[in-house]
């Protein structure tokens, strides 16, 4: 990787695929240690692993979504790549980060459906994770990119809901 594309990314230097792959590992490793179902009783209702089954959907759904507007505007959605395109339509209407909010939600549908507390906790590690890391330096990164159009976005679309 060259300097000026070293310079013309956000700088996040690891995959945020992988920042929820692993928090899902710790919340496997931690429901081995210590099992913490989501309540006593309730692990095998239907409503609970088809409420997350809908969650793990929608992520998914959430991620297809925005990385097909990616990819039609012509931009990577790779973290360490530079921005060709600044995207501002379907998901990204709602939330400043779809692909982020479209991977937790799958891992708190994953721990829903399972009934795992720790699977479900770990989502919120990953999204606390992803937003100190991931998020704050890509926003850094697209200020500089698209100044004005991307402040006033900033001010319009929250950054997860």
């Amino acid at each position: 990787m060259t300097e000026d594309a070293r310079e013309d990314s956000p700088g996040i230097r690891v995959l945020p695929p992988l920042v929820v792959l692993a928090c899902f590992g710790l919340g496997g490793l931690a429901d081995r240690v210590r099992p913490w179902p989501i309540a006593h009783g309730w692990t095998t209702l239907a409503w609970l692993r088809w409420a997350g089954l809908a969650l793990v959907a929608a992520g998914v759904a959430l991620d297809l979504w925005s990385l097909r507007l990616f990819t039609r505007h012509g931009t990577s959605a790779l973290p360490f790549r530079p921005a060709s395109a600044f995207v501002a339509r379907g998901p990204y209407r709602f939330t400043r980060n779809p692909m982020y909010l479209g991977m937790t939600l799958t891992l708190a549908g994953v721990g829903l459906a399972l009934g795992r507390t720790w699977i479900v906790l770990a989502a919120a590690l990953a999204a606390a994770i992803l937003d100190r890391y991931a998020i704050r330096r890509e926003e850094r990164y697209l200020e500089r990119r698209f100044g004005a159009d991307y402040l006033g976005y900033k001010r319009r679309v929250r950054r997860w809901l």
